[in-house]
């Protein structure tokens, strides 16, 4: 599979998980990719915590879950009945979830690059998740960003030092398939805009 072909195909999964767990060999080429994304400085500021017990992700499960029910409850009745069917996890169904922490403190107190835009620290480990989705659709792996929860709650969960910043839990797991129309297009939620309307020359236009 080419890298467009990837991008193109990619998906937030939600739904498709098969219930194997992905192997160990293909588990480390997608963490091996992540690894070898670009970084500030070359600081590397990621680390990867890969969770398989059952308890942690049931523990982690039925925290999204209050989450979701909290946002749920906060929509207009019109959104609420549009968000209703939405999964927004597949954390027990992947078998594997990925913890994707960053350390600020990483490359010391001078990461070249960072001075003047210290978010290019988050952009890096953000990269570094690019990488891992995009090897995971090549391996016919599903890839689910989870981000309703409490970062420190998942900081606690999965014992992350002190100053460590949790940016994503990803679920990962072999799939049936992968959607043709994201989730969020299929059921109505938003629908995604064409590049014309988000290429501008010389100066920004709306």
């Amino acid at each position: 599979m080419s890298v467009y072909e990837a991008i193109r195909v990619r998906r937030d999964v939600r739904a498709e998980f098969t219930g194997e767990v992905v192997d160990d060999a293909t588990l480390w080429r997608i963490l091996e990719a992540a690894h070898r994304a670009p970084s500030v400085g070359n600081s590397q500021p990621w680390d990867f915590v890969v969770v398989r017990e059952p308890s942690t992700l049931r523990a982690f499960a039925d925290h999204v879950a209050v989450k979701r029910a909290e946002f749920a409850a906060a929509l207009p009745p019109e959104r609420a009945a549009t968000f209703e069917p939405i999964k927004i996890e597949g954390i027990t169904e992947s078998g594997t979830g990925i913890v994707v922490s960053y350390d600020h403190g990483r490359g010391g107190p001078q990461v070249l690059g960072r001075a003047t835009i210290p978010e290019t620290g988050v952009y890096s480990a953000v990269l570094a998740i690019q990488n891992l989705w995009l090897a995971a659709t090549a391996e016919g792996v599903g890839v689910g960003w989870v981000s309703f929860y409490d970062p420190e709650f998942l900081a606690d969960l999965v014992g992350l030092p002190r100053g460590i910043q949790p940016i994503a839990w990803l679920c990962v797991g072999p799939v049936h398939e992968f959607q043709q129309t994201p989730d969020l297009e299929r059921f109505g939620w938003r629908t995604g805009r064409p590049l014309r309307d988000a290429v501008h020359h010389e100066t920004y236009r709306a």
